[in-house]
């Protein structure tokens, strides 16, 4: 079976999280998903034979919008969202605009700007298609998220930011199976 297969099999399988995948569809944002910990952390819960999921800091609701960049929309869609359902903790981002944030080329889309994220295994979401089946984006595959690897983004040549994330998040900790890999080499 593809890593793909198992990811939108796990998902469907965890009802925490397919509430929150049917709620943001109800939003019918442009280009968007679902990123970052919400999938990281189920798969690594999943390799480590966990038998209760990791509580989530946030849920990251990502989404591409160039019309309506101001922050002040992603402030109204939390608001909405914890009216929907109080108990999830939405963080929502318009990506058309985190390309200034993080002093990149501007973004062209929702894939385009996890291109730019600290680590390589963060870069993957989830989003509902229209048959509300669930459908994987991922920047860089998902080869080193299940092969429990943390890699630093070959694009972002950051090791001071990837290395205060990884101490901040305490990953390590968390999933002790974890792999630090090493810078790798671009292009």
């Amino acid at each position: 079976m593809k890593l793909e297969q198992i990811l939108c099999q796990w998902m469907e399988a965890d009802p925490l999280r397919m509430r929150a995948l049917h709620i943001a569809a109800d939003l019918d944002l442009p280009d968007w998903c679902i990123a970052a910990g919400f999938v990281r952390n189920l798969v690594w819960d999943k390799l480590h034979g966990f038998a209760r999921p990791t509580p989530l800091a946030d849920i990251d609701l990502i989404y591409f919008d160039p019309f309506q960049v101001g922050p002040v929309r992603d402030r109204e869609l939390e608001a909405h969202l914890a009216t929907v359902d109080p108990s999830l903790p939405w963080s929502v981002h318009n990506q058309a605009r985190m390309h200034e944030r993080n002093g990149d080329p501007q973004y062209t889309g929702t894939l385009d700007a996890m291109c730019h994220w600290v680590e390589m295994e963060t870069a993957v979401g989830v989003r509902l298609n229209a048959r509300h089946e669930v459908e994987v984006l991922s920047a860089f595959g998902l080869e080193s998220l299940f092969a429990k690897k943390l890699t630093p983004n070959p694009r972002r040549r950051r090791m001071a930011e990837f290395c205060a994330r990884l101490n901040r998040k305490n990953w390590l900790w968390t999933w002790p199976e974890l792999q630090v890999e090493a810078m790798p080499q671009s292009g």
